[in-house]
């Protein structure tokens, strides 16, 4: 009897050490998604064009400008978040091979921002001669694509695919998270953009476009290791 509730105790032990580690990959989860969110949107880089595009306006309207952005980020990423693993199942594409393509979008990214460079990929010369010209509101290129672009949504449907109420629910909360810092960094576009300069910017930005690139690169490995299993036994 004496071995038995050892043994009872030794496997409730076993059991519990397994849901803390697990419970502990959660968490490091939504933080790593929460970081790469933030890296993939920089709402620093957005600083400059958001003060070009409010400079001639009222500080009432650079304050609705920056609430309807956030807003907009807010419901196209929260779209991806609910609706993204459907639209996979209906395109017919796997999430490695959405992996891979998502991790080449995200490195791609990142190689403008290791040069504080919009990129290519965020908005092209032909988009930002646009919003110079005063033809667009600032909505459009600002919230998509120049934030809620190609690199985030991608970057969310991926995270959505462990699937489940309760996850879908923690990662909105985790966009309403990185969306609040976007809405404070916009409300503070002005002072922040005086008090660092555009040096400070360009500093934070090739910062999150390092930390992005390897964020990149492991989501490629992740999609590659699947699509390849051979990659893995040699």
């Amino acid at each position: 009897p004496d071995r038995q509730d050892r043994d009872r105790r030794a496997d409730l032990a076993r059991r519990r050490a397994r849901q803390g580690e697990a419970r502990l990959s959660a968490y490091q989860e939504y933080l790593r998604f929460i970081v790469t969110l933030t890296a993939v949107l920089d709402p620093f880089l957005a600083i400059p064009i958001f003060l070009s595009v409010t400079a001639a306006g009222e500080a009432g309207a650079r304050q609705r400008l920056a609430n309807t952005v956030t807003l907009t980020v807010l419901a196209v990423l929260a779209s991806a978040a609910i609706f993204g693993e459907a639209l996979l199942k209906v395109l017919g594409a796997s999430l490695p091979a959405f992996q891979v393509g998502g991790g080449l979008v995200l490195l791609l990214m990142s190689l403008a921002m290791l040069n504080a460079q919009v990129g290519g990929m965020r908005q092209s010369r032909a988009e930002e001669e646009e919003l110079e010209s005063g033809a667009l509101t600032g909505v459009v290129p600002l919230a998509v694509p120049l934030l809620a672009g190609p690199g985030a949504i991608s970057t969310t449907i991926i995270a959505a695919q462990a699937g489940g109420v309760a996850h879908t629910s923690v990662l909105l909360a985790c966009i309403g998270l990185v969306a609040a810092l976007l809405w404070l960094v916009l409300r503070l576009a002005d002072a922040v953009g005086q008090k660092m300069g555009r040096t400070g910017l360009n500093i934070v930005t090739r910062l999150l476009g390092l930390l992005l690139a390897a964020i990149a690169v492991e989501t490629m490995a992740d999609g590659l290791k699947v699509l390849f299993p051979g990659l893995t036994s040699a």
